[in-house]
């Protein structure tokens, strides 16, 4: 078996979508191969020479490729006779058919086969060169439309955004997100429904070295328990027609698996396979396929629980409670929601083109004292509601609707007994009363000589 060829890749006019592939080369003759090999090798990433469709199909067995290039013409079986095969067994890697010969019988076979391009003998070094690139920029393309879709159609496809908030809680929720983002290591989010745990997942992507490669967010309880299986792993059907999974469309980047409490028993046990191994198999498939994915994970309910009452397996709730991080709900976060309130008014007053509503004084002193079991997507869908009927709910209303002790009460006095009672909490120390709150020192100070303080 030759050994791989690896190389640094400079970027150049056949993509960057090239220098990251990996490409294994079949053909009988030792010229061929050497010539294709010198032709891939300082461009890609990886790229490995088979002599036979038995080597091949050995080498295929222990490792996975982004493209394989064949001779149709070989000893013992035609290039597309092999490509029909590996496609039962689970060959998920897109091919390039090398040939003397391109009657319409062999192309009908071909495209059957799945087989991506033709390259006709005698060839350049260019042809080649355009067919891998095509190949692979059609590859990519399939990945970022099927993404795209997923995205568009996921449940919680509009938890995009930032992590806002100077809160003492959201703070040092920020800070484990930056510290953990470099770290190959599984997260598990925890919380109420609406306290920002995709955001986190999110933020915590886009602060890792993975940020320019997908991020893909699965809801487990928004898929039915009979298709989750293929949905996350991909399939190989009756057919020999191959249907890639969450999995590999998320390779090299990081998948979010939200609700996973709600995931069947027998994906449970895929899963943990998938995060010891690092590898994928495909339903119907009887290969595995290796993965390059940072597995981050939510729930909002208690796994301990599930785990002793048998829902969820003990094994898989270990191995991804490696780190936890705690979402805060909203009300333990009230500085927050003017951030959060005049953020969106501003979104929603844009998107769809209608005026803003005042976030005045009267409004937002009853924003804090609301309790908000819905956390911050419940403010959220309150101020979309509110600019979508030109006004807020009487409950919510600043238009001179409380009475009596609580009119005379400030957004400032709200302010003034929420700091006096960090102060308290830490025994007069302003430093540490700023730290908690997340704001400067000399905000203290300032509003303490305000107060006489």
């Amino acid at each position: 078996m030759n050994q791989p060829v690896i190389s640094a890749v400079p970027r150049d006019e056949y993509g960057e979508n090239l220098a990251g592939a990996s490409i294994l080369v079949i053909d009988d003759e030792p010229g061929m191969r050497n010539f294709m090999t010198k032709i891939l090798s300082p461009r890609c990433k990886r790229v490995e020479q088979a002599a036979s469709a038995a080597e091949a199909s050995a080498i295929l067995d222990q490792s996975h490729f982004d493209l394989v290039i064949l001779d149709n013409i070989m000893p013992g079986k035609t290039g597309l006779e092999w490509v029909q095969e590996q496609r039962r067994v689970g060959l998920f890697a897109d091919t390039i058919l090398v040939t003397a010969y391109a009657d319409l019988e062999t192309a009908i076979m071909a495209l059957r086969a799945g087989v991506a391009d033709f390259v006709l003998k005698p060839f350049r070094a260019n042809q080649i060169l355009n067919s891998v690139a095509r190949a692979l920029d059609r590859k990519y393309l399939r990945r970022e439309n099927y993404l795209l879709k997923h995205e568009l159609s996921a449940e919680g496809s509009a938890a995009r955004g930032r992590l806002l908030g100077k809160s003492a809680a959201i703070t040092q929720a920020r800070e484990m997100l930056t510290r953990l983002a470099p770290l190959p290591t599984p997260v598990l989010f925890t919380g109420a429904s609406g306290t920002g745990k995709e955001i986190a997942a999110r933020t915590m992507h886009s602060l890792s070295d993975r940020a320019q490669k997908p991020f893909v967010a699965v809801n487990c309880a928004a898929i039915a328990p009979d298709r989750i299986a293929h949905e996350l792993f991909g399939v190989l059907d009756d057919q020999d027609r191959r249907r890639d999974g969450l999995f590999l469309h998320a390779d090299g980047g990081t998948l979010f698996l939200d609700e996973v409490a709600q995931m069947p028993d027998q994906v449970q046990a895929a899963l943990l396979r998938v995060l010891e191994d690092q590898r994928v198999r495909p339903v119907g498939a009887e290969r595995d396929i290796p993965l390059n994915l940072r597995f981050l994970f939510a729930t909002n309910a208690d796994l301990e629980a599930a785990v002793a009452e048998g829902r969820f397996r003990a094994d898989l709730y270990h191995r991804i409670n490696v780190v936890k991080i705690e979402m805060p709900p909203l009300r333990e976060r009230i500085e927050d929601i003017i951030e959060l309130a005049a953020l969106f008014m501003e979104q929603f007053s844009a998107t769809l083109g209608m005026p803003a509503l005042e976030l005045n004084e009267e409004t937002l002193l009853k924003f804090s004292r609301y309790d908000w079991p819905g956390n911050v997507r419940e403010l959220r869908n309150l101020i979309e509601r509110s600019v979508i009927l030109g006004e807020f709910p009487e409950e919510f209303s600043g238009k001179g609707s409380v009475t009596g002790p609580a009119a005379i009460e400030t957004l400032d006095l709200v302010t003034q007994r929420h700091i006096m009672h960090m102060l308290d909490a830490c025994d007069g120390n302003r430093a540490e009363a700023a730290r908690r709150l997340g704001v400067s020192r000399k905000t203290i100070d300032r509003k303490c000589a305000s107060w006489g303080v």
